[in-house]
């Protein structure tokens, strides 16, 4: 399974998301995307929902040097969370990478100003929230989201993503009551690699997406 961009993939993600919500798993629920790439994806599924879009703006902490390889993250105020066997594995302390984290949590603070001015955080206390993101590599960005969530007492807290690593899925499973994900291949590599079309998403795009969605609800 491929998909040809992120739109077509929260479109599936939507499909598969609204059958198993037909039994009613997902009353009042929010949709919340992690920026910027699941934003497409999420925008596709709250429109079928039918439901509110936010985003909850997370950072990847890289290894030093390949800042691709997420071996930690950090959400909101949150202190950092990093993959504690990665950094065994790599000979690496926590207090060795004091300059990442504030370089993310600068970024972090930026987008979330950008993307979401003055406005209050979503409620989602005892609601039903959907995570999105377009897909799951290492899993370290949606565990520190999940957590951050599951501290706001959601009444349901479930993670969609068109496709993950299938060891991820299942250690996902622990974070969020339900894991939502497509395709898990078994030589799965990198997210980008079951799209045709993976260009990086805009901080202006995020920003369109989230404006249009909010003006479709005010009109229904």
């Amino acid at each position: 399974m491929r998909f040809h961009d992120r739109r077509e993939a929260g479109q599936q993600l939507a499909v598969r998301l609204m059958e198993w919500a037909s039994d009613g798993d997902l009353p009042n629920s929010v949709v919340i995307a992690l920026p910027r790439g699941g934003v497409p994806v999420a925008a596709e599924v709250a429109r079928a929902l039918g439901a509110p879009l936010d985003v909850l703006v997370a950072r990847k902490i890289g290894l030093p040097g390949r800042p691709e390889t997420g071996i930690g993250a950090i959400v909101g105020d949150d202190p950092p969370l990093f993959d504690q066997r990665a950094l065994e594995m790599l000979g690496l302390r926590e207090d060795r990478l004091g300059p990442d984290v504030a370089r993310e949590r600068a970024e972090l603070s930026r987008r979330a100003l950008l993307y979401r001015g003055d406005q209050s955080a979503p409620r989602v206390k005892d609601r039903a929230v959907v995570l999105v993101d377009d897909g799951l590599a290492t899993g370290v960005t949606a565990r520190a989201a999940l957590r951050h969530l599951r501290r706001l007492q959601p009444a349901r807290l479930v993670l969609a993503v068109p496709v993950c690593a299938s060891e991820t899925a299942d250690e996902m499973r622990a974070e969020a009551d339900d894991v939502v994900c497509l395709h898990q291949p078994t030589d799965f590599r990198a997210v980008g690699l079951w799209y045709d079309d993976f260009e990086q998403v805009s901080d202006d795009e995020v920003i369109e997406d989230l404006h249009a969605h909010s003006a479709s609800m005010h009109d229904s």
